[in-house]
């Protein structure tokens, strides 16, 4: 059940986001909004250059969820409007890999949570997604899921 979790140590990467905070059953619109802004605004930016996709997010609270989703850049920058300047963060931190459609992403969280829960590992509370290159096939699409441990 819990095959491909494992502990990583990753390294900084600075990120090109616009932070929001959204309800559950508005997460999808919400994602989409932001990625229309940072999409607009990279090509006006000096970030060096563009990695991939990501998606930095907390815990729920009250059924409303801060995440930013955004782009991984080469350098910091100057906020532009909504589009400001954040990091994935350094350390260690519990990973999976999803391949396959992003409708598993729920479910590929879960796993990795519980896993999480049978190695007793303490959550720092702050999770990212990194969305690897578009695949020609979906079901070959690999997102890359972290939490932070404490």
């Amino acid at each position: 059940m819990t095959a491909g979790c494992s502990i990583v140590t990753v390294e900084r990467q600075l990120t090109a986001v616009v932070k929001i905070e959204a309800p559950m059953n508005e997460l999808m619109q919400a994602h989409q909004s932001a990625r229309a802004k940072i999409n607009e605004a990279l090509p006006k930016l000096d970030v060096g250059p563009l990695g991939l996709t990501c998606t930095r997010w907390r815990p729920p609270v009250d059924g409303v969820m801060p995440m930013e989703p955004g782009t991984i850049v080469a350098k910091g920058f100057a906020a532009a409007g909504d589009v400001v300047p954040s990091e994935l963060p350094a350390g260690r931190a519990a990973h999976f890999v999803l391949k396959g459609g992003f409708e598993g992403l729920g479910g590929a969280w879960q796993k990795l949570f519980e896993w999480c829960a049978v190695e007793k590992l303490a959550l720092a509370g702050l999770n990212w997604e990194v969305y690897g290159a578009p695949a020609a096939d979906p079901a070959q699409q690999e997102t890359y899921l972290y939490a932070k441990l404490a």
